[in-house]
């Protein structure tokens, strides 16, 4: 018996909003995702503060988070939703 699915498993990278380091630690990912950095995330943001007339930026952190996603797919020689052969 020949596989006929072969499932590509993919990785979904995202990153939370920029806010102030400090108020970082508590940040959460989306519902499905692993957060793959820990205390304030990485220092690699700005985020923005309106105040009356000017904008002013501040550096900031953010956390990445990870999903693994699995894709269905067929194997070589196979197609359609149930993967039928030749």
């Amino acid at each position: 018996q020949m596989k006929k699915q072969c499932d590509q498993k993919l990785l979904i990278r995202m990153k939370t909003e920029c806010v102030p380091c400090s108020l970082n630690f508590n940040t959460q990912c989306p519902a499905g995702y692993t957060k793959i950095t820990n205390g304030t995330g990485i220092p690699d943001c700005r985020y923005y503060l309106d105040i009356k007339t000017h904008t002013l930026s501040f550096p900031g952190c953010r956390h990445y988070c990870m999903k693994e996603f699995e894709q269905p797919e067929c194997c070589k020689g196979h197609w359609g939703p149930d993967c039928m052969g030749k």
